[in-house]
C-alpha cells in the first residue's frame, strides 16, 4: 500500500474528497500487517475522531480496493478482512483459535490447475489459506494443558 500521502494524491486524482477521517484511516491501515476487520480500523480511528462513522470506514476500504490499494478477503473468519500489503504475491495463514491473519510468502510457483480441468476458465490468480494455530494460542493451549 502507498504512503498515505500518496494515497492523498490517489484519492484527488481519482476525484475522491480526502478528509481528516480518511487520512486517519490511511494512517491506520499504512504498515498493518494484521490483515485488520473494518471494525478493528474503525476502532482505532474512533480513538482520535469520536465522530467519524463505521459507514466512513467501509467507504473508504471500499475505495481503495477499487484503487487496487488493498484486497477485502472473506477468509471465512466471520468478517471481512483488509490486506494492504498488494506488494506481491502471497498466500495467508489463519489461526482458527484467535482468527488472527498473516501474510505467507512461498517460494516458487503455486499449484496450477490442469488444462483439463480448466473448462474454459482462464486463471488470473491463485489463492492459498493455511488454517491451523498460531504461536500465541499454541502456547495459551500448553500452559492449559
Amino acid at each position: 500500500m502507498r504512503t498515505p500521502d500518496e494515497l492523498d494524491a490517489l484519492f484527488r486524482a481519482s476525484g475522491r474528497k480526502v478528509t481528516p477521517q480518511r487520512q486517519r484511516i490511511f494512517r491506520a491501515l499504512h504498515g498493518n500487517a494484521t490483515h485488520p476487520t473494518a471494525e478493528a480500523v474503525y476502532a482505532e480511528v474512533v480513538a482520535d475522531m469520536p465522530a467519524i462513522s463505521l459507514k466512513t470506514v467501509y467507504q473508504t476500504l471500499h475505495d481503495l480496493a477499487a484503487l487496487g490499494e488493498v484486497e477485502l478477503l472473506d477468509l471465512g473468519t466471520g468478517a471481512i478482512r483488509v490486506d494492504p500489503n498488494n506488494d506481491g504475491a502471497h498466500h495467508h495463514v489463519v489461526c482458527d483459535e484467535c482468527a488472527s491473519v498473516r501474510d505467507l510468502v512461498v517460494e516458487g510457483a503455486g499449484p496450477a490447475l490442469p488444462p483439463r480441468a480448466r473448462q474454459g476458465f482462464v486463471v488470473r490468480r491463485t489463492e492459498i489459506v493455511f488454517r491451523g494455530r498460531c504461536a500465541d494460542c499454541a502456547r495459551a493451549a500448553a500452559v492449559r494443558a
